[in-house]
C-alpha cells in the first residue's frame, strides 16, 4: 500500500497529475520530470536495482531516497481506532547513512544518467497492534498503517564519486589511509567505517594501494572528467527539493517554483526553494 510520504514527495517531483504513475514497458513509473523518470524509494535500494538498471540503457533516473531525520510514534488502540500514545523515536537518520543505502546499489551507482537525492524529512508514522505477514509473533508486534511528511529539511544529489565526499564533510585524511583514520575523524566505529570505505572502493572514490599490517590502504585518486550524456532539458532546472546541504526548508505541498542551479565542486546546487 502506498504510503502517504510515498505520494507527497512523489507528486512534488512530477511535471503535474498526468506524469504520475505512468506506464513504460513491463514498469510502472512514479513521476516524469521532463525528460527525467523519477523513482522515489522508501525501502531499500536493492529493491529497485534492476529496475533502475534496465531504465537506464535508455533514460535518464532520478532516484528519491527521503531519509528519517526525525520518527514521531502514533499508536492507535486498533486498525483506524482511537490513539493511544505518542512517542519520538530514538532513531534519527545522518547524511552518513547514504553510504549503508548504497551498499548493495554500487553495481549501479555511478552512471552517467543516474542521479541520487537524498533527503532529509521529519514524519509520522501511525500504527497499531497487528502481526502482519510474520511468521512469529509477539506481543509487541505492530503492523504500520501509514507514513506521513511533516517536514522537508535539506537534501544532497550524488551525481559522480566525487559527490561521495560530501557527506564525510571537510576530513584532512593522511594519504595514504585505513578505515581507522577514517573511524577516527567521523566518530564512528570502525566497522560504519569499513562500510563507507567499501561503498567508496566499489564505486571508484577510493582506491587500494597497499597494506599496513591487517589494515587496507587507500588513496583518493586523481579526479577524471566525467562523460556526461547531453540532455536538451535539464533535471534540476526545475525539479527537485534541493541539492547539497541547504540552509531554506521546502514543503512538497507548496506551489513549484522554477530554480536555477549553480555548481560547487562537482556537485550543482539547486536555488530557488
Amino acid at each position: 500500500m502506498e504510503t502517504s510520504l510515498h505520494r507527497d514527495l512523489k507528486s512534488h517531483y512530477a511535471d503535474d497529475r498526468n506524469c504520475l504513475e505512468v506506464p513504460l514497458g513491463d514498469y510502472r513509473i512514479d513521476a516524469i520530470a521532463d525528460d527525467w523518470l523519477v523513482e522515489i524509494q522508501h525501502g531499500s535500494l536493492s529493491a529497485i536495482r534492476n529496475k533502475v538498471r534496465t531504465l537506464l540503457k535508455s533514460h535518464q533516473v532520478l532516484v528519491v531516497k527521503p531519509l528519517l531525520q526525525t520518527k514521531q510514534l502514533i499508536k492507535r488502540k486498533k486498525k483506524k481506532g482511537s490513539v493511544i500514545g505518542r512517542r519520538k523515536s530514538p532513531k534519527r537518520a545522518t547524511w552518513l547513512d547514504i553510504f549503508d543505502e548504497l551498499l548493495y546499489f554500487t553495481s549501479v551507482f555511478p552512471h552517467p544518467r543516474l542521479a541520487i537525492e537524498f533527503v532529509m524529512v521529519d514524519v509520522e508514522e501511525w500504527r497499531y497492534p497487528g502481526h502482519g505477514k510474520r511468521r512469529r509473533w509477539s506481543k509487541k508486534d505492530f503492523v504500520v498503517e501509514d507514513q506521513k511528511l511533516v517536514d522537508v529539511h535539506d537534501a544532497t544529489r550524488l551525481c559522480t564519486v566525487e559527490d561521495l565526499w560530501q557527506p564525510l564533510g571537510d576530513l584532512k585524511l593522511p594519504r595514504p589511509f585505513h578505515t581507522g583514520h577514517l573511524a577516527e575523524l567521523l566518530g564512528v566505529c570502525r566497522e560504519t567505517a569499513q562500510r563507507i570505505a567499501y561503498v567508496m572502493r566499489q564505486t571508484g572514490a577510493i582506491a587500494q594501494v597497499g597494506k599496513q599490517g591487517n589494515a587496507i590502504l587507500y588513496e583518493r585518486p586523481k579526479k577524471r572528467q566525467r562523460k556526461t550524456v547531453k540532455s536538451k532539458n535539464k533535471l534540476n532546472v526545475k525539479r527537485g527539493i534541493s541539492v547539497n546541504p541547504i540552509t531554506a526548508k521546502t514543503n512538497p505541498n507548496q506551489k513549484k517554483q522554477a530554480l536555477s542551479p549553480s555548481r560547487v565542486g562537482g556537485a550543482e546546487i539547486i536555488q530557488g526553494l
